[in-house]
């Protein structure tokens, strides 16, 4: 589970609770230490409501104004807990948590990380996920790896925990709330020791290549993989395949369709297989066309910037580059106002808007040649 600390103050809505009413739940350190019998403070305005936790460490607040902005605060053991600020609902109510400082178990924590290193291993613990969200041209995946250090001192692995993403994956980064001990070099992620005692939070985000709806990639972890879950996006016809999922299912969080799926033990450097087919794609073909006439422009403005001409060919040749100026500005005008409508997305739209502006650079160039080029003889004699 992610650390409550993380999720303390966030207000989330709840459509199934009364209009108008707030729940603060107030624990210290984890989910299972409620503080019962606590004062939380619940601020709208210059006006104060102070409601006492119950038996499972919860203060309801009801009756409050929709449109309103409210604020949780308590004070436990002279640490103040306070919310974000936020709406109250006139559809559904508010939930949050307030989370304090378990100092006993940070007090733990201290002593044990002063300990000296010892020789072990770690596992990465059945909290573990791959999260999946596909786009136009690139599925973005994430893994969330919680490394477990079951020993009250810190760890130094035998072997260097180390390991490469996918070849085909871009943009490879270690993401915000990673412990500092995890560093990317291009696709090669290295976490350097020694592990503290308990959980060691690495999340990497890296983009793998759709060709032409489908995505498929293997990875191998350096320690045992003791459980793991895949939660996937889904749109269209998405389908999950895996030969180490053992169960999956399709269902919808908090109104976004999913497929998640749940795998067993995965021993240190058995790689994990993932196919996910079914995703919507553009063709490439348009593109591919495209690109070859820029090219066939390209050189057919070079072989005519080379060779002699006279006098009435050069003259069709601007009148001819003139044309193609004009029509090559009046669609980009149009691109442009088929964008600004959104009749048209974002990458088509750069892709295409760079195609017309190559083209009319080389019109351009063309256009330039023309006019810095010497005159015929014939005409020179006669200017003469």
């Amino acid at each position: 589970m992610p650390d409550p600390k993380q999720m303390s103050g966030i207000p989330r809505p709840d459509g199934q609770m009364t209009p108008g009413t707030v729940t603060v739940r107030l624990i210290r350190g984890d989910l299972s230490n409620n503080i019962t019998g606590h004062p939380v403070e619940l601020h709208i305005g210059d006006k104060v409501q102070t409601v006492k936790t119950d038996d499972q460490g919860r203060a309801e607040f009801t009756g409050l104004t929709p449109g309103t902005t409210a604020t949780a605060v308590a004070e436990v053991d002279g640490e103040r807990l306070e919310s974000q600020a936020f709406p109250i609902q006139a559809q559904g109510g508010i939930r949050l948590m307030l989370v304090a400082t378990d100092k006993e178990k940070e007090r733990q924590k201290a002593e044990e990380a002063k300990l000296p290193a010892i020789t072990g291993q770690v596992v990465i613990g059945g909290d573990s996920r791959i999260v999946m969200e596909a786009g136009e041209e690139t599925m973005s995946v994430f893994y969330i790896l919680e490394i477990m250090n079951t020993a009250r001192a810190p760890v130094n692995t035998t072997a260097p925990f180390v390991f490469d993403v996918p070849k085909a994956a871009v943009s490879t980064t270690i993401l915000q709330g990673s412990s500092p001990l995890a560093t990317s070099t291009g696709n090669h992620i290295r976490v350097g020791g020694p592990f503290p005692s308990g959980k060691t939070t690495v999340q990497i985000g890296m983009d793998l290549p759709l060709s032409d709806g489908r995505v498929d990639f293997q990875q191998a972890f350096p320690a045992t993989l003791e459980s793991f879950a895949v939660i996937a996006k889904k749109v269209g016809d998405m389908k999950v395949s895996s030969p180490q999922i053992a169960q999956q299912q399709d269902t919808a969080v908090e109104g976004t369709p999913v497929i998640i799926g749940a795998g067993g033990t995965l021993p240190a450097g058995q790689p994990f297989s993932l196919s996910v087919t079914g995703l919507p794609h553009h063709s490439s073909t348009p593109r591919r066309i495209a690109l070859t006439l820029a090219a066939v422009i390209a050189v057919a403005g070079v072989w005519a910037s080379t060779r002699r001409s006279d006098p009435s060919s050069q003259a069709n040749e601007r009148k001819r580059l003139l044309a193609r100026r004009e029509k090559l500005f009046q669609e980009l005008v149009r691109l442009e106002h088929d964008q600004r409508r959104g009749r048209v997305d974002g990458r088509r739209f750069a892709a295409r808007r760079e195609e017309l502006l190559a083209s009319l650079e080389q019109v351009y160039s063309a256009l330039d040649s023309d006019e810095t080029s010497p005159e015929p003889t014939g005409r020179a004699g006669l200017a003469a």
